[in-house]
């Protein structure tokens, strides 16, 4: 019988309609756990995320994942003790949205704990999000194996961690196959995104996948918007997938750089992306304070050069000089000089999109992250182990 991992992600669960990167992580973890012969479980899709810093609403949430949680392990206990998981992963936990569940649970059943890009800012410590700081603290001293996907969430956690208990990196992934079989067709893809949106196939296209929301989202598109006003008369286009509350905002923003210049694609499904993606020439996005990003790994797996600006976890996913050009971060000369150099200099854009699927088979590819994880899932329940001795408390 195959092994049952249950998989909880607090900020957002994996089924959830509105697409994100942390949405297509959370699958990309699920297929590379289901890669190894396990199989995958969600035990909750209750959310603890709290945009605003809302201390009373994150009592309240404290209060029901509590509940959550004990109705989670009295339905465990009416079953056979070989349907329980074998091991607990929680994917994204943090201050916004810490994990209610998985430190009960992992307890009364005895069974390993994972945590996945958890992150931890002592900075946090009694702002608007204090409780939440604390718990991700408490789960992250709980974890058996903490898994950072960045150097900046490493950094920020290696201090909290104490053996037998132990950090490792699992570098973000995704699964290059379909990306690597729209590369193959990419003049087809050029031909039919050229006479879906009007767009010129003798100019080169710029691309920028990200929702529409008046956060730092809103504040990557004014960058991208302004840096292409620095542009001058050179020739390009820029194709926008995206939707979200900020889109009327957001396109007044490009409104005067004009509708021949700028097309706004909307949200596409996730099987029509790697067709548009092959089809550009340049991935641009500034980045602001983003995690690590997505896109950019899908980018560089369709062949495409990515200018970001080098921020949070940016730095992981893309090998500047290399497989694209990262950029002062917020600045705009830096975003609009990098812009234009791979405009002006088509033998370069050549040569990064070459080395960029092969970078990303190589780092960021669904196989080494299924090996990456089914060795921390072994060594996990080997941890636990020797934190309480060899004999294991019936749960």
């Amino acid at each position: 019988m195959a092994e049952r991992v249950a998989f909880y992600a607090p900020l957002k669960p994996p089924d959830h309609p509105t697409p994100s990167g942390d949405r297509r992580m959370a699958r990309a973890l699920m297929t590379a756990l289901a890669l190894q012969g396990r199989k995958v479980d969600l035990p909750s899709r209750f959310r603890s995320f709290d945009r605003e810093g809302d201390p009373a609403r994150q009592m309240r949430i404290e209060q029901l994942g509590k509940r959550f949680a004990d109705r989670l392990i009295r339905r465990y206990r009416d079953m056979p003790k070989r349907q329980y998981p074998t091991a607990w992963i929680t994917y994204h936990a943090y201050h916004k949205s810490p994990d209610w569940l998985g430190p009960v649970v992992q307890e009364a059943l005895n069974i390993p704990y994972l945590l996945i890009e958890a992150s931890f800012a002592r900075k946090q410590a009694g702002g608007p999000w204090d409780l939440g700081h604390r718990s991700a603290r408490a789960s992250i001293r709980a974890a058996d194996v903490t898994l950072a996907m960045t150097g900046v969430d490493e950094e920020g956690l290696s201090s909290l961690i104490e053996p037998p208990s132990e950090l490792r990196r699992l570098p973000p992934f995704l699964d290059p196959t379909p990306f690597r079989q729209a590369a193959r067709q990419r003049a087809r893809h050029r031909r039919n995104l050229s006479a879906r949106y009007g767009l010129d196939r003798d100019q080169p296209w710029l691309l920028a996948v990200a929702m529409m929301r008046d956060d730092v989202k809103r504040h990557s598109y004014t960058l991208l918007a302004e840096a292409l006003r620095r542009l001058g008369d050179r020739s390009w286009q820029l194709v926008v997938v995206g939707d979200g509350v900020a889109r009327p905002m957001i396109e007044n923003l490009y409104e005067p750089l004009g509708p021949e210049r700028v097309k706004f694609a909307g949200i596409l499904e996730e099987n029509e992306l790697p067709a548009c993606y092959t089809a550009a020439d340049v991935y641009a996005w500034p980045a602001v304070r983003e995690a690590y990003g997505m896109a950019f790994l899908e980018a560089q797996a369709s062949g495409l050069p990515v200018i970001a600006g080098r921020e949070g976890g940016v730095i992981d996913v893309v090998r500047d000089g290399v497989t694209g050009m990262l950029t002062i971060p917020r600045s705009l000369d830096s975003l609009a000089s990098a812009i234009a150099a791979l405009l002006d200099d088509p033998i370069r854009r050549r040569e990064m999109a070459a080395a960029a699927p092969a970078y990303v088979e190589g780092e960021h590819s669904l196989v080494r992250a299924s090996t990456l994880l089914d060795r921390a899932l072994i060594d996990a329940s080997a941890i636990l182990d020797r934190k309480f001795g060899q004999r294991r408390a019936a749960p």
